[in-house]
């Protein structure tokens, strides 16, 4: 078999994987497609997810659900204005029986971490995940924790009620990979929705009983280390840049995206690729990943926003005009 063929062969075997852990995770998570692929993007990628939307759309099951497929550790912090950043990272503690100082690991000690809320805590607060998030390490006391690898968090946020909240900074804004939005379910989903958790079954809690083990964590690894080789030629990186670049002269937008933006956009496009079994990214690969990973990197100017629109409809409008190289 030529290197060509082996090559083929292993994306297959990984395209496979990753539709496996999408259809598991399906298995928990009702009609939310889009928001699955993208938080296994993220994953495969090595990036953070932010997730907008109501409470009670799926976004806790979720993180439990992927949790199980790789056979992870699942952590979850629920922000809150009183969180410290110890209750985040950890701290040491003086153990009388051992006459020593002790760690206790906080939440983030985790593979998958749950930020539930992440703008309702202090600024000082989200920046000590940001970090963690940043350097893949905590440190405590002055020593330093590493992490161990895959580690993702999705952060949530309510679009909705701002009353109490912190909203964070454009900068930290920057260090996730994507924004996804979670939407309401369509009638068919939300009536299947329904019927999975009211029958034959006591009280609300979420259940992942269905969801199997597909994969475990060093597969994950091996997936990350695939799907950074895909390869991306130059015309389609100019395309990216040539997107990222127009953000920031293009009307309407007051504040465009850094150079995070294009990087972000190529990783998740990437990975992209390897879902749909290839070893080579595509102009469409780009444009599907564009709106997750710019719409939060951009600011419209205060006239638009007046006006009603959103980043995602400036963002289409700017696709729409932004020529694609051709195959």
């Amino acid at each position: 078999m030529s290197t060509d063929e082996e090559k083929q062969e292993q994306i297959t075997k990984a395209a496979k994987i990753l539709a496996t852990l999408q259809s598991e995770i399906s298995k928990a998570v009702v009609g939310q497609p889009a928001l699955i692929k993208q938080v296994l993007v993220a994953l495969v990628a090595g990036g953070h997810v932010m997730i907008e939307g109501v409470p009670g759309l799926g976004k806790t099951l979720l993180v439990k659900a992927l949790a199980r497929t790789i056979d992870g550790r699942f952590g979850r912090i629920q922000f809150t204005p009183d969180l410290m950043p110890s209750d985040v990272t950890g701290h040491t503690l003086y153990d009388q029986a051992t006459h020593a100082f002790t760690v206790r690991r906080g939440p983030v000690f985790a593979n998958l971490l749950l930020a539930d809320e992440i703008n309702r805590a202090p600024a000082k607060t989200q920046a000590a995940l940001l970090e963690v998030m940043q350097e893949g390490q905590v440190t405590i006391d002055g020593q330093p924790h590493v992490l161990e690898p895959p580690f993702l968090v999705l952060a949530t946020q309510n679009p909705v009620e701002h009353e109490g909240t912190y909203p964070l900074p454009e900068a930290q804004l920057d260090r996730f990979l994507l924004k996804a939005r979670i939407d309401y379910p369509l009638l068919q989903d939300e009536l299947g929705m329904l019927r999975q958790v009211t029958e034959n079954r006591v009280g609300d809690q979420l259940n992942v009983e269905a969801v199997t083990t597909v994969v475990r964590l060093p597969t994950i690894l091996a997936l990350q280390r695939f799907g950074a080789s895909i390869r991306v030629e130059d015309r389609v990186l100019d395309y990216a840049l040539r997107i990222v670049r127009a953000t920031r002269d293009w009307n309407g937008i007051s504040a465009g995206a850094g150079p995070r933006g294009g990087i972000s956009m190529v990783r998740a496009a990437r990975v992209l690729a390897l879902m749909n079994g290839r070893d080579f990214v595509v102009p469409d690969d780009i444009k599907q990943m564009a709106l997750p990973a710019l719409r939060h990197r951009i600011r419209l100017a205060p006239e638009v926003e007046v006006e009603g629109q959103d980043a995602d409809l400036m963002l289409k409008n700017l696709l729409e005009r932004i020529e694609a190289p051709r195959n």
